[in-house]
């Protein structure tokens, strides 16, 4: 069978874990690497991919695997569908993902392809794990608790704030889906820690949460890339009442979202123009391999 040709966009650590995946998958190859200065200083680890600035200058790409900062994420879409290219990304602002995959259907389908969205691990895998706890107890109350550990999306929207040098965003889970974000922040020399924090808490990745924000000498000597997620549901199966749900994963946040942006390239190879949120495609179609045997094996 065809090995499915994919373009990593970004190479940030998303980008860099996609890579890895993509090496470990069997049935996808590399077409290339895009990143804003090209093969300028590239990587040692990239030497045997072709390293370019625009993914006009790839031969053959499938599909786009976008590992670039969120909100990037469309406008890289909107651009990228129209070549004949699929795209798959980790778009992660819970509040704008149905508006994101209104806007992108109605161009995939005009140019025949395909684009998954919010196709991390929350959004993303919890997303599918919370559809199906519902469906077992379609009456009840469902809590997601993150951390503790790094946020990818809520670091790299500190980062964008003028006088940041280098950012840290830690999520604590405070029970019933309730968490606080402890922020750590590199100031730029002559940066007003009062005018960082008003900023960071102004916008809409921390304005529903507790937001506490604390400059430190070097960020590096705090990040863990560690996190993780407990999710539960107690509802009720028909009539019967008091079911209880509970699923934990304790992750490497980049590697694992990497994982899921590999596994739905795969699974947009076999869906109908258009554009997806995960809940929406087959579990199945995320692996590699023939559906038969997977069906004679995991069920």
């Amino acid at each position: 069978m065809k090995e499915i040709r994919a373009a990593v966009v970004g190479y940030g650590n998303i980008g860099h874990y996609t890579v890895q995946a993509l090496e470990a998958a069997p049935d996808f190859e590399i077409a290339g690497i895009v990143r804003r200065h090209g093969a300028e200083g590239k990587p040692q680890e990239l030497s045997a991919y072709e390293v370019v600035k625009d993914i006009r200058e790839l031969k053959d790409v499938d599909v786009a695997i976008l590992a670039t900062p969120t909100r990037s994420c469309e406008e890289y879409a909107r651009q990228i569908v129209p070549l004949g290219i699929n795209t798959v990304d980790s778009f992660d602002i819970h509040q704008q993902i149905s508006q994101y995959r209104s806007d992108m259907m109605p161009i995939c389908r005009e140019h025949g392809r395909v684009s998954v969205i919010a196709a991390g691990w929350d959004p993303g895998s919890d997303s599918i794990v919370r559809a199906l706890l519902q469906s077992l107890a379609p009456k009840g109350l469902s809590y997601t608790n993150f951390g503790p550990g790094m946020s990818m999306g809520h670091s790299v929207c500190v980062r964008s704030k003028a006088g940041v040098k280098n950012a840290l965003s830690m999520t604590i889970p405070l029970g019933e889906g309730i968490h606080r974000r402890m922020v750590y922040v590199e100031l730029e020399d002559g940066a007003s820690l009062d005018e960082v924090t008003k900023a960071i808490k102004a916008d809409p990745y921390f304005a529903s949460d507790e937001t506490h924000v604390f400059a430190v000498p070097s960020v590096d000597e705090v990040r863990d890339m560690g996190h993780g997620v407990h999710m539960t549901r107690k509802g009720v199966s028909g009539k019967t009442q008091n079911q209880r749900f509970e699923f934990s994963m304790s992750i490497n946040n980049p590697a694992l979202t990497a994982q899921v942006l590999v596994n739905v390239a795969r699974a947009s190879m076999r869906l109908q123009p258009g554009c997806y949120t995960m809940i929406e495609i087959p579990v199945v179609d995320m692996l590699p391999g023939d559906r038969e045997e997977h069906i004679a094996h995991l069920v």
